[in-house]
């Protein structure tokens, strides 16, 4: 929800909707999620996705491995800026553990109980990652399905998790031993399976609009880099103070027109337009109370811009 600090208009003359960016900066600005096959490296489905549509840069957030199939976003060009934001909200998975003994689902029902909330993991030896001791947040553990040594289930985690190591943990604690025999990723960040499509929707797509100029079904398999920042708490600037940002400026408390109203003092926010384009991303210095009560200070600290400058023209004045 957003509280109306000081009531302002956008000119139609700058800057665009998300959704309504002419087709080559709104690829350049989008995100793409692939439903990834069993295979290829992440690394390897991200190269395509740029070769596809004759980019320079993409970048795929959060590596699955090769065998591990579903939701891999993959943010284009400009939209790269934002791919450690992704990271903050939990992904989830359906997994397919096949025990070394049988056990009944009851005791794995207890078991999975033990293992939510914070636990210890070391990644896995074929891991990229130092194999140091780390801690990461176990949301929720789900027992689908049961049939016999096999088990289905559904797991909530924080970024991070080795749903591998995960599944020998937990044999370890069943005193069965257990592997983790397939994985799907059902969600990543803010991206979902109904995000997901596959490499040849993205390959039909383009050529669809370089032969025939038909632009729809691009639009509809890349999302606006906008979409991926949902999770965060929203500051929306006045048009006079947009360009001063992308220019390296922080966010002033009278350059505001709309806010979150429940932003917290160094919390991670996105910092939008009138029209609800991203224009950078912070911390906040001050909280929506604070924000709401001041006429006067810095509100948000800019850590990175994420729109080109001078999209929106030059209001500010150099101090002499």
């Amino acid at each position: 929800m957003l509280i109306t600090k000081e009531e302002a208009e956008t000119n139609p003359n700058y800057g665009y909707k998300p959704e309504e960016r002419p087709i080559d900066k709104y690829i350049k600005y989008g995100v793409v999620v692939i439903d990834k096959p069993r295979g290829p490296t992440s690394h390897e489905v991200s190269s395509w996705v740029k070769k596809i549509l004759n980019l320079e840069k993409a970048g795929h957030g959060g590596t699955l491995d090769p065998k591990v199939t579903g939701v891999l976003p993959i943010a284009l060009e400009n939209a790269t800026k934002t791919i450690q934001t992704w990271h903050i909200p939990p992904k989830e998975y359906i997994c397919l553990m096949h025990l070394h003994r049988d056990t009944d689902e009851e005791n794995i029902k207890k078991i999975f109980k033990e293992f939510t909330g914070k636990i210890y993991q070391r990644p896995p030896l074929k891991s990229a990652v130092k194999k140091r001791l780390r801690i990461r947040k176990i949301h929720n553990i789900e027992l689908l399905e049961k049939d016999g040594k096999d088990v289905l289930f559904k797991v909530r985690c924080q970024s991070g998790t080795y749903i591998r190591k995960l599944c020998e943990d937990i044999g370890e604690a069943l005193g069965t031993s257990a592997h983790m025999q397939e994985l799907r990723r059902i969600k990543s960040g803010c991206f979902t399976e109904k995000d997901a499509v596959y490499l040849q929707d993205l390959l039909d797509a383009y050529i669809f609009w370089k032969e025939d100029n038909d632009e729809e079904e691009l639009r509809r398999v890349i999302k606006p880099l906008e979409y991926g920042l949902r999770h965060l708490k929203k500051i929306v600037v006045k048009d006079s103070a947009v360009n001063a940002i992308c220019h390296g400026a922080d966010v002033y408390v009278k350059g505001i027109s709309k806010l979150s109203n429940d932003i917290n003092k160094n919390d991670l926010v996105v910092v939008e337009t009138l029209k609800g384009e991203a224009v950078a991303i912070g911390k906040a210095l001050m909280s929506t109370k604070e924000i709401l009560e001041n006429d006067k200070g810095i509100a948000v600290d800019v850590e990175r811009v994420i729109m080109e400058r001078n999209l929106y023209p030059k209001m500010w004045k150099k101090k002499r």
